[in-house]
């Protein structure tokens, strides 16, 4: 079964048996945390998006999409042709580039500069469109128009158990019910992996899992 936003709300007080105000105002709060969890532990492929930009010339930074989490690759369209960016780490580029207003090309590396940008190396010298390809965040069931997301559309059994791990944490109630509850989210999640990571087998080129060996 499919769960809303409301019919959530009202499983977790049903399985906890509580309808306390000061429980209950924390609801959205137990099921945004089961969200978070869900989105860090599983990479699945419905929640691949691409977008466009532009790497302005004489600027190293390019600005991520609000619902970033994670990259898969950046590359930038020339005369038609794709070109990929080598994810690296930010000291890589420092290193690289430790004059980056002096030092400016076409871009050949890329790094998480903080949560809001990419710093890219060498400075841009000129205005370049770029591509990423990219994990994001949708939105929350406690936030959509209608309380329903694709997380209580088709991982409705994680979503509610690790909801209740929060909101029986929340309770500091028995540790043998907080292991079952948590125990049955953990094997939920399974089920996710292997929708998202090992059913969904393709061939891998380039920067295709967020999950990889540090460069």
């Amino acid at each position: 079964m499919a769960y809303t936003y409301t019919t959530l709300k009202t499983a977790i007080q049903d399985y906890t048996q509580n309808t306390e105000t000061t429980f209950t105002s924390q609801l959205a709060r137990f099921i945004l945390n089961a969200e978070e969890r869900i989105l860090k532990e599983v990479q699945l492929e419905d929640f691949r998006r691409y977008v466009t930009g532009s790497a302005a010339s004489g600027t190293k930074f390019l600005t991520k999409p609000a619902d970033f989490l994670a990259p898969y690759s950046l590359s930038y369209i020339s005369s038609n042709v794709q070109t990929f960016l080598l994810l690296k780490h930010l000291t890589f580029l420092q290193d690289f580039t430790p004059n980056a207003v002096a030092t400016t090309g076409t871009p050949e590396y890329y790094a998480n500069w903080d949560d809001t940008a990419f710093l890219l190396a060498p400075t841009p010298d000129d205005t370049y469109t770029m591509e990423l390809h990219y994990f994001y965040r949708p939105a929350s069931i406690t936030a959509t128009s209608d309380g329903t997301s694709w997380l209580g559309d088709n991982a409705q059994i994680a979503l509610l158990y690790g909801s209740l791990v929060e909101a029986y944490t929340f309770m500091k109630g028995e540790p043998d019910l907080l292991k079952l509850y948590n125990d049955r989210y953990i094997e939920a999640l399974q089920t996710l992996k292997n929708l998202g990571e090992a059913k969904q087998v393709q061939e891998e080129y380039r920067y295709d899992k967020i999950r990889r060996p540090v460069q």
